[in-house]
């Protein structure tokens, strides 16, 4: 049954479960409830329930669900086992704890299948469901992979419609592009290039430099204009905003676009003519702005550097337009300087990066740490997406309304989760004010973590505060955002990877030809950015989980051998640990530490010796020897080796 309104009522909300079986309804803003083990029903997590209040529950306020009202998901991904006679479907999915009874369909251990729920089974009390494919062995990586994506509601292939529209653009793509060339601002005589990852197959942003004769710098941030390319209408407009991004999982890019528009068409290739969408400003030596201007450009990349090669130059100060790299980067520093003035949030950590042979075996795990030409990257990019959306603004104010945009916003942080992540941080030795005036800044966080700057604790503190703040999300409605301590914010720069950028592409333009946008383009852009928010959650989780999962296969070599980690979690059963050169996490279990009985202060986030008054706390680094590996529920288990540090 579903409701007859989008927006629940005051007796409804989404229910998420956890592994023990309790409940919790959340309202956003507003204090979650708590279902009791046993007055969840028959719901699952992600479902629509009614629910009536019942009291308190350890000091939060309860709830009993009454009624499911929508069901969440019907189709799960996830493998198949067989328990004392009874054959039994375990979902990938985090948030579905409890198994499936398998009512019909596939009988084979240890698969990976999808499943299509189909109700409730009373005997068993158990959800119960119908094998509509098997994939494959556990384990697999081809079956692993395509269950990651599967999950988070993605698919490699493109329908045929979309296929067959990619084949005529490839028949007629360069046609239509040199038709494209006319009538644009042509960037094609000023020195241009692109500085992507060395892997990248998508050059979807290129930067020009000219130096003016008063000594002022006209800096151009060209985006590729695959508005030109897909129109609304289309097979493959109609895909890509379903998709509504790419997907990257360790060893494979799934693409919003057919790789004619995202490789080729819409590609910033070098040595070829392109079509872009551009923000050129002119700068001084200090990076202040003195003029701006958007619109569509022809462009030529005179060479395409990855971020080594580009580096490269930069340290030995020798190679190919030293002269315009070293200007970039000068100016890059200063934009840098008065974003961190004005509160951006510096959130800098070293990404996980993971090599696969061709087989999908991962070969290296590492961390890459972001140098100068990945950050003068980011910052040319940030000052485009900044100044765009300030510029679709204002013709929005003095439109009185009628000129929508599309923004990137990020809310401040809960002052709930800000007390508990003080509180966390207390334990560690750290001061976070919560209690001034106005809240929490970007400036407190950012004397955080200098402070922190170098220890054992640096990615911890990073992480847990990244948990700790609002998400970033897309809407037409404009509310800043407290990270970058951007009052103006949309995604400009990537429209070959993100659909929230093509809309804004589409808005510029339809500005600039003065065409006015029916209500139901409007309503459209408002149905899109929540489309494209819950697409970006989950393909961040299907590349998380991806990173995880060859993580732990990377670890299964090392069984029996000792590591440096630090202290990431402690609860009852154990504590969590980092290894340090990988990321990698497991659980060191409690009854493995045999040495004293232990308890768990959850206060102070530790557990002591009762005996010896031994204490290991959030934070603390210990030597640790990895006893086991679980490559199916993507679990490591160690033991401690010798003293903590």
């Amino acid at each position: 049954m579903k409701t007859d309104e989008k927006t629940p009522k005051d007796d409804q909300g989404i229910i998420s479960i956890t592994r023990k079986g309790v409940g919790f309804i959340d309202f956003g803003d507003k204090e979650s409830l708590v279902v009791r083990i046993g007055d969840t029903s028959t719901a699952l997590s992600g479902d629509l329930v009614r629910f009536e209040k019942a009291g308190m529950e350890r000091g939060r306020p309860a709830a009993k669900v009454v009624e499911i009202l929508e069901r969440g998901q019907e189709k799960y991904v996830g493998r198949i086992v067989q328990e004392e006679g009874d054959w039994l479907f375990y979902a990938d999915h985090k948030r579905t704890k409890v198994p499936f009874f398998i009512a019909k369909g596939e009988q084979k251990e240890n698969v990976k299948a999808i499943l299509h729920f189909s109700g409730w089974n009373e005997a068993k009390n158990l959800p119960e469901g119908e094998i509509m494919e098997v994939l494959g062995a556990v384990g697999d990586h081809e079956v692993e992979m395509r269950a990651l994506l599967l999950r988070g509601g993605f698919e490699a292939d493109f329908p045929l419609p979309v296929q067959k529209e990619a084949e005529e653009l490839e028949e007629k793509g360069a046609d239509l592009l040199k038709a494209g060339i006319e009538g644009r601002r042509d960037m094609r005589g000023i020195t241009t290039f692109t500085i992507d990852p060395v892997d990248a197959k998508d050059f979807d942003d290129a930067i020009s430099v000219k130096k003016l004769d008063d000594g002022k710098f006209e800096i151009g941030i060209h985006i590729a204009d695959v508005s030109y390319f897909v129109t609304p209408g289309t097979a493959i407009d109609d895909e890509g905003r379903k998709r509504a991004t790419s997907v990257y999982l360790v060893d494979r890019t799934i693409p919003m676009l057919p790789h004619v528009l995202s490789e080729n068409l819409c590609s910033l290739r070098p040595e070829e003519d392109r079509l872009a969408m551009s923000a050129i400003f002119v700068l001084d030596a200090e990076g202040n702005i003195h003029d701006e201007w958007y619109g569509e450009t022809a462009i030529y990349s005179d060479k395409r550097f990855t971020y080594e090669e580009a580096q490269g130059v930069l340290d030995k100060q020798d190679g190919p337009f030293l002269e315009e790299l070293n200007t970039l980067n000068t100016l890059a520093k200063k934009l840098r300087l008065k974003r961190t003035k004005r509160g951006a949030v510096s959130f800098d950590r070293d990404e996980v990066k993971i090599e696969v042979d061709e087989s999908g075996v991962p070969v290296r795990v590492y961390l890459k740490e972001r140098q100068d030409t990945n950050l003068l990257v980011e910052d040319f990019m940030l000052l485009a997406n900044e100044k765009v959306s300030e510029y679709m603004t204002n013709i929005a104010n003095d439109s009185g309304g009628s000129r929508p945009f599309i923004y990137r916003i990020h809310d401040t942080p809960n002052d709930e989760k800000i007390k508990i992540l003080a509180e966390f941080l207390k334990v560690l030795g750290h001061e976070l004010p919560t209690e001034k005036e106005g809240g929490i800044t970007g400036k407190d966080l950012n004397r955080l973590f200098k402070e922190i700057e170098g220890a054992p604790e640096e990615y911890l503190v990073k992480t847990t505060a990244i948990r700790s703040m609002s998400k970033a999300i897309y809407s037409t409605k404009n509310i800043g955002h407290f990270g970058l301590a951007f009052e103006f914010y949309s995604h400009f720069t990537s429209p070959i990877r993100r659909y929230p950028d093509l809309i804004a592409h589409r808005l510029i333009k339809a500005v600039a030809s003065g065409r006015k946008l029916s209500q139901a383009e409007i309503a459209s852009i408002d149905e899109d950015a929540l489309r494209s928010t819950e697409r970006e959650i989950s393909a961040s989780e299907a590349e998380r989980d991806s990173i995880k999962l060859k993580q732990v296969e990377f670890m299964e070599q090392f069984v029996g051998k000792e590591f440096d980690a630090i202290i990431t979690g402690v609860m009852e059963r154990g504590i969590f640990v980092e290894e340090q050169d990988t990321r990698s996490e497991g659980l060191v279990s409690i009854r493995s530490m045999g040495d004293d009985f232990y308890s768990y202060e959850e206060s102070k986030y530790r557990l002591v010796g009762q005996n010896k008054g031994k204490t290991y706390q959030l934070g603390d680094t210990v030597r640790v020897r990895l006893i086991k590996v679980n490559t199916i529920d993507r679990l490591l288990d160690f033991a401690l080796a010798e003293e903590k540090k």
